[in-house]
This record gives structure tokens, sequence and C-alpha cells, in this order.
């Protein structure tokens, strides 16, 4: 299934096709496609390069790590995502290492990191799914998750499935229009809310 982005502007291809789908095959995703994606989210820009993104990955071909991954999550989100043949959850660093200071940007840093992986994901037939929904105690309590490093975000990765397999309310979400808001929105130039004539019609 595609949902291509309906773009304002001209953007690149894969950046159209990038979306969130709720339908995974069971299809296992090959070691080396794993290590591309995560080669990708590993060159992505950060704060001092201090590359603060760690990830805890599980894959079916180990039932007991995937399981103890996928009790993290929210209920409603186990529902679609125990079809992946991957879980992962991303982890900051929330300081840095040269100094201890703290990293404000760590988080920051963490989404561009996924956001390379995602990409990548698309680009090799892939798709991935963030979640905010997933027990962040758990996770930590779970993996031994260090002080001043915080849970990210749960992401399930796999190729396209079919929605029918889904729970009716799960097929609306998948089926659903992709929307954003217009650019004119939220860029401004000279105060807050002026929109900047870089996006103006």
């Amino acid at each position: 299934m595609e949902k291509p982005a309906d773009t304002q502007f001209p953007i690149h291809d894969l950046l159209k096709r990038r979306w969130s789908p709720l339908a995974f095959s069971s299809q296992p995703i090959e070691k080396e496609t794993l290590e591309s994606l995560l080669e990708a989210a590993s060159w992505a820009a950060s704060s001092y390069n201090e590359q603060p993104w760690h990830f805890i990955v599980a894959t079916k071909d180990n039932p007991e790590e995937f399981n103890r991954l996928l009790s993290c999550l929210a209920e409603g989100n186990q529902v679609w995502a125990k079809n992946a043949p991957v879980l992962m959850i991303s982890v900051a660093k929330l300081y840095f290492e040269k100094n201890g200071v703290e990293n404000r940007h760590a988080f920051h840093d963490v989404g561009a990191a996924a956001s390379n992986l995602a990409i990548q994901a698309t680009s090799l037939g892939l798709f991935i799914h963030q979640m905010a929904g997933f027990d962040v105690a758990k996770a930590k309590e779970l993996y031994s998750i260090p002080q001043r490093y915080e849970p990210v975000a749960a992401i399930a990765i796999g190729y396209p499935g079919d929605p029918e397999t889904l729970p009716e309310q799960y097929q609306q979400r998948q089926f659903s229009p992709r929307q954003r808001k217009p650019t004119q929105t939220f860029v401004f130039t000279g105060g807050w809310g002026q929109t900047s004539p870089v996006v103006k019609n």
C-alpha cells in the first residue's frame, strides 16, 4: 500500500513515500538490511558530533526478546506492532561526554537519527512506525538503562502488510488521508506568527 504525500511544493520522492503504516508483513528483515538502517541512523547530524542515540533492538528471530520489548508498548500499539518483524526503542544520552554538561539537543538529535533510519528504510521498501505510546519506566527497568539516559520512542520496522488483517478501527487509521499543516502556518519572518515571504503564495 502506498500513500504518497500530496505536497504544496516539490520534495524528494523518498520523502513523499515515507509514512507510518499499521499493517506490517511478518517477512523477516535480513541482518544486512538492519545494519544498513542503523548505519544510516549513525550518520545523522548531532550537536558537537556527540551522537547521543542508542537503539535497543528485538527481532522475531528471538521470540523471548521480541516479546519483552513488545510488552513495553501501550496495549493499543501491541495490537498491530506484534506483526512487525523488528521492534526498537530509541534512547538519548542526556549529557555531553566531554564535560558532563546537559545536552538539551539530545532528543532532537535522536529524532534526526530516526529520520535517517526512516528514509533509508523507505529506499529499501521498508517502513517504520515510531510510537510515543510505550512505558518509559518499564523500558528503563527491563533494559537497565542508566541514569542520564532517556528512552525516546518505540519503533516498529517491517515490510508493508495486508491492512485487512487489522481490526476495523486500525484499518480506518491505515487508510485515512495523510495531512500536514501548510508551511505558511509555521514559517515566520520578522516576528512570531508573521508568515515568511519565503512561503507566501
